[in-house]
């Protein structure tokens, strides 16, 4: 499972023109999960995203979490995040899950970091989507439940 973080200071997600989604300030998480993924790969990275120090502290130090700050997430599914262009011009998706097995970890990392006390906005999953965010620093941050970055 691969998670792209971005600290925000605004961030939300249109379909058709309609926003589902929205938040005022915290992290955008794009989230790739990839075939054979388990709550036990959701868990590594929920950790790893709500307790990440990439706010800053008062004195201007990224020393603090969205857990510490209470900022939110909007959470925007991301199949593409398991592009693998190592060969030819066009990205293989071989290793993205497919709908049926992603959707229900999907949903079980909503539900998991609501159960933290987060406010939890999303896109909808599986549809063509538009992201729009201020990126706050900017500050991006990549993560994988396999540890490889």
């Amino acid at each position: 499972m691969r998670a792209v973080l971005q600290r925000v200071k605004e961030a939300s997600v249109e379909i058709d023109g309609r926003e589902v989604g929205a938040i005022a300030g915290g992290l955008l998480v794009l989230l790739g999960i990839k075939q054979g993924d388990t709550e036990k790969d959701c868990d590594y990275l929920i950790k790893k995203i709500l307790k990440c120090r990439i706010f800053d502290d008062p004195d201007g130090v990224m020393n603090e979490s969205l857990l510490d700050q209470k900022k939110s997430l909007l959470l925007v599914s991301q199949f593409t995040l398991y592009g693998d262009t190592r060969k030819g011009n066009r990205p293989s998706y071989m290793e993205s899950a497919k709908g049926e097995e992603a959707r229900p970890l999907y949903e079980y990392f909503i539900q998991k970091v609501k159960d933290q006390g987060i406010p939890v906005a999303t896109g909808e999953f599986g549809a063509d989507m538009d992201v729009h965010l201020i990126n706050d620093g900017p500050v991006t941050i990549l993560m994988d439940s396999e540890k490889i970055f």
